[in-house]
């Protein structure tokens, strides 16, 4: 059964603004820190100079306090800070004039009033020296244009490729209702294949695909003059890889335009895009919304790769029809006759394309981390 409740010694110290109460407690354990009508009471077990007890005291200030100390627990003391109501210096801490005797001054915080005063100054001039340097620095006169600009992209993106979803989304669920085949190739990793309800796709869709890759192309200018802060490597990889299947393979082989494989690359481009486009717009004027944050880092996860290896099975299937034709195909004039065979680039570029969604992926994947990951715990 624990004994009497003791009191145990207390060291304070003050500032203009604060004061400051060491107790000689340790292992401390439930403490019971509260002020009401300017007296401080406190109560908890812990060791003091009288073993493991209960130890209580009670301080009424001298003048008027903050109502909600904070308290910080260590294994060897506990530390209470208070705030003063008004920026001064006291005479003394209690409001009765005789100190009580479990009460001493803390001589390692401990400072006269003129020091106190100094410190002040000093933390004073040192805010308006930051402020000045702040000043000096030149604010940027095109801040409100490039925001403009930026935002206007992303709206004119978002807008191009939400018309692509759509109208794909509605020959989707019309012209291929009652008429979709799905079958595996076995040469093929597990692609999906629908027949020739979707010739059409790219006569339909091209337009304005064009429209929206050719304009990605400021993606990689807005990285170059560091108008946005996206590493440019990605960017580029993304950009160029797209456009070299949309432009160089659909745009060039009429014999590719039909294929379903048309419809694949396009709807998974511009699943992607109704989330980053939006979300990048928002940011632009300080806006975050969780839901869309979450989409915009978690939905690339089964579309990238499944974009990727749509991209891989067009480039597939344009190698024969460029070995026929020999578009492309460059013969040098040598003794050799050596003659650069635009198929064997595509092979290389099968190549470049994986490592290329290696890259991106390994970029994803940290801001990803960024942005979802778990946050660190602020120390109280």
């Amino acid at each position: 059964m624990a004994g009497p409740s003791l009191r145990p010694h207390v060291h304070w110290a003050q500032r203009h603004r604060e004061l400051f109460l060491r107790v000689d407690l340790s292992d401390v354990r439930n403490p019971d820190i509260t002020i009401t009508d300017n007296v401080l009471h406190f109560r908890a077990q812990g060791h003091g100079a009288k073993g493991d007890n209960i130890y209580e005291f009670e301080i009424e200030f001298l003048e008027p306090v903050e109502p909600k100390p904070v308290c910080r627990v260590t294994q060897r003391q506990l530390n209470i800070t208070v705030q003063k109501k008004e920026s001064n210096w006291w005479e003394r801490l209690t409001k009765q004039e005789k100190r009580p005797l479990f009460l001493a001054p803390d001589f390692d915080r401990w400072l006269d009033e003129s020091d106190a005063e100094m410190e002040l100054k000093e933390k004073e001039e040192e805010k308006i020296n930051k402020m000045k340097i702040e000043s000096r620095v030149p604010k940027d006169p095109f801040k409100h244009l490039k925001k403009g600009y930026l935002i206007m992209y992303n709206l004119v993106q978002f807008l191009g490729f939400s018309w692509i979803f759509v109208n794909m989304t509605v020959r989707l669920f019309i012209l291929g209702k009652g008429n979709m085949e799905i079958h595996l190739f076995s040469k093929m990793v597990g692609f999906l294949c629908l027949t020739d309800s979707f010739y059409d796709t790219f006569h339909t869709i091209s337009d304005m695909m064009y429209f929206c890759q050719t304009l990605a192309l400021m993606e990689i200018m807005n990285s170059l003059i560091g108008l946005v802060r996206s590493p440019l490597i990605p960017s580029v990889v993304q950009v160029f890889g797209r456009n070299f299947v949309l432009f160089v393979i659909l745009g060039t082989l009429e014999e590719m335009q039909s294929k379903p494989v048309v419809f694949f690359i396009f709807y998974f481009w511009s699943i992607t895009e109704l989330f980053r486009y939006p979300y990048y717009m928002l940011s632009c004027i300080g806006i975050e919304w969780k839901p869309l944050t979450w989409l915009r880092y978690s939905v690339w996860i089964p579309l990238y790769p499944l974009g990727g290896l749509a991209e891989a099975v067009c480039i597939v299937q344009s190698i024969p029809i460029f070995s026929e034709t020999g578009k492309f195909s460059l013969g040098l004039p040598n003794p050799l006759n050596v003659t650069i065979h635009f198929p064997f680039v595509l092979q290389i570029y099968l190549i470049a394309l994986f490592l290329g969604i290696f890259v991106n992926f390994r970029h994803l994947y940290k801001q990803r981390k960024h942005h979802l990951g778990p946050k660190k715990r602020k120390m109280k």
